[in-house]
C-alpha cells in the first residue's frame, strides 16, 4: 500500500493485487460470526519515532484517526507504576519515572539506567549478538529482565528475550526512548484498522484487485513479463513490487527462477514468531485506564477498546477489552476455551473487578506468522529491495528495512521500493521520511 500510494501520487498508473478480500494483511480487521462490528486481528499501535508510518497515514487521509498517549501504566502484583517524560532533556527525561518503578529494587533501577546509557552510546550498525548475554554482562538481574526489559521488548519485537538479538533491541530503545522526547508517544487507532486503509479510501488513488491471489511470476530472461493470477489471467506492467513474505514469494517461483535467485531457496527456513489477540466483552467496566501493561504474567497488554467503541456499540454499559500476548508460542496448541480460561484467571488477579463481571462473549485470534523471529543472524538473512530481475522490487517488513518487523518497517520498505521503481524509470524520487532528530544532549552523549 505504501509503495502504491507514493507511486500513484507521482503520476504512475498503479494496480494493487491482494489475495484477501480486504487490505491490511496481518494488520487487518474482520467481522466474527454473529458480530455486527469489525474487530482487529490484534492491537496495532504506532510510536512517535515511526515517521514513515505517520506520513503514510497522513497521505492516506487517516492521520487524524489516532488517539495519542504520553503515559504508560505498568501493573505488577498489585503495584501500579507509570512511565512518562519529565521536563528533563533527553535522554534523561525518563529518569523520574524509572526512579518511581517500585516493583524494582533501587539496585535494579540503577543498573537499568546504566545499561540504557550504554545503549545510547552504542554506534550504528548495532552489534548482532544474543541480547540475554549482553544483559547479563551489564548486570541486569532476573527481576530487571522480567519487569523492565521483557515488558518493553517482547511487546515491541514479538519475541522472547532469550531469542532476541541486540540489534533490534538497541534500536527500540535509542529511537523510541532515548534520542528524542517525542519518540515514545503511542498512537492507538480510534477506528478499526480496516477503516484506516479501506478499499473505498485507497481506490481513489490507485486500482485495486481484491480477492485476487497471484499464482506465478512470468519472467523473460532478466525481466518480469507478467503475473498470473489464480484464475489464470496474466497481467503485465513495466515494473513490479512484491510485498509477499519471502517464503510465500519463493512458492511462486519456478525451479529456473530459483536457480537465478539462489537466496530464495533459504526463505523457507525463515523462523516466525506468533502473536495472540484475545477479545473480551464484559457486562460492566473492569479497566479504568485506556491501556495497561502487565508484568510477570502470560497476558502482557490490556487495551480498553470501549473507549474507542463507545459511539459504535450501544448494547449497554459493558466494556470491551483486548488482551495482547506477543511471542505466543505456548498458546498455539491450546484451544479457544483453554486460552480464555487462562486469560480470565490472570485478568482477575490483575483487575479484581473482572471477578464480579460476566463475560458475555470472547474471540481468540492466533496469528501464527505475525513477524519473523529477530534472533542473532536473522537480520542478515532478510532479502533486500533489489532482485535478479531488473523490473521487480521487494517490499514488506521482512525485507532489509533497517527496522524491526513492524508497520513502520513495512512502510519504509514500500517507500524504498517506490524509490527504486522511480530510479529504474529514469525519474528518481525520494520518498523515505527522515528519522526524528536526536535532541541536543542526547546527540552530545552519543558522540562522546
Amino acid at each position: 500500500m505504501a509503495a502504491a500510494l507514493r507511486l500513484a501520487e507521482s503520476g504512475y498508473a498503479v494496480e494493487l493485487f491482494e489475495k484477501r478480500p480486504a487490505l491490511g494483511g496481518r494488520a487487518s480487521s474482520f467481522r466474527p460470526p454473529g458480530e455486527s462490528l469489525l474487530i482487529d486481528n490484534c492491537q496495532h499501535v504506532l510510536l512517535g519515532c515511526c515517521t514513515n508510518l505517520i506520513d503514510f497515514f497522513r497521505r492516506a487521509g487517516a492521520g487524524k484517526q489516532f488517539r495519542y498517549f504520553s503515559r504508560y501504566f505498568f501493573h505488577d502484583d498489585g503495584t501500579l507504576c507509570s512511565l512518562s517524560a519529565s521536563a528533563l532533556p533527553a535522554p534523561f527525561h525518563f529518569l523520574p519515572s524509572l526512579a518511581g518503578m517500585r516493583m524494582l529494587s533501587w539496585q535494579d533501577r540503577w543498573a537499568i539506567a546504566r545499561a540504557l546509557l550504554a545503549i545510547l552510546r552504542e554506534p550504528r550498525p548495532f552489534p548482532d549478538e544474543p541480547l540475554a548475554a549482553w544483559l547479563d554482562r551489564h548486570g541486569q538481574s532476573p527481576a530487571a529482565k522480567e519487569r523492565f526489559w521483557k515488558v518493553i521488548l517482547v511487546s515491541a519485537l514479538n519475541e522472547e528475550l532469550e531469542r532476541l538479538s541486540t540489534r533490534p533491541a538497541f534500536q527500540v530503545f535509542q529511537d523510541a526512548f532515548l534520542r528524542n522526547r517525542r519518540g515514545y508517544r503511542m498512537g492507538v487507532p480510534a477506528v478499526p484498522l480496516a477503516e484506516l486503509y479501506s478499499a473505498a479510501r485507497m481506490s481513489g488513488t490507485y486500482a485495486l484487485a481484491l480477492a485476487t491471489p497471484v499464482a506465478a511470476v512470468e519472467t523473460n530472461g532478466e525481466r518480469v513479463a507478467g503475473i498470473r493470477t489464480q484464475e489464470g489471467s496474466v497481467r503485465g506492467a513495466d515494473y513490479y513490487v512484491s510485498a509477499l513474505p519471502p517464503d510465500a514469494l519463493a512458492n511462486l517461483l519456478s525451479a529456473e527462477q530459483r536457480d537465478r535467485w539462489p537466496q530464495s531457496r533459504e526463505w523457507a527456513a525463515f523462523e516466525w514468531s506468533p502473536i495472540a489477540g484475545i477479545h473480551l466483552w464484559f457486562d460492566r467496566p473492569i479497566l479504568d485506564q485506556d491501556h495497561l501493561t502487565v508484568c510477570g504474567r502470560t497476558i502482557q497488554w490490556i487495551f480498553n477498546k470501549s473507549a474507542r467503541e463507545a459511539s459504535r456499540d450501544q448494547r449497554g454499559a459493558g466494556q470491551y477489552v483486548q488482551i495482547v500476548i506477543s511471542a505466543a508460542r505456548s498458546l498455539l496448541a491450546k484451544s479457544r476455551e483453554e486460552i480464555l480460561e487462562l486469560a480470565l484467571r490472570e485478568l482477575r488477579a490483575v483487575l479484581p473487578r473482572s471477578a464480579q463481571a460476566r463475560l458475555e462473549r470472547g474471540v481468540v485470534v492466533k496469528e501464527t506468522k505475525a513477524t519473523f523471529s529477530f534472533s542473532p543472524g536473522a537480520d542478515d538473512r532478510r532479502p533486500g529491495t533489489d532482485t535478479p530481475f531488473q523490473n521487480l522490487f521487494l517490499a514488506g517488513d521482512s525485507t532489509q528495512t533497517g527496522w524491526p518487523a513492524t508497520m513502520e518497517g513495512a512502510v519504509r520498505s514500500g517507500y524504498r521500493a517506490a524509490e527504486r521503481v522511480s530510479e529504474a524509470a529514469g525519474s528518481p524520487r525520494q520518498f523515505l521520511v527522515p528519522d526524528l532528530p536526536s535532541d541536543p544532549l542526547a546527540r552530545l552523549l552519543m558522540r562522546s
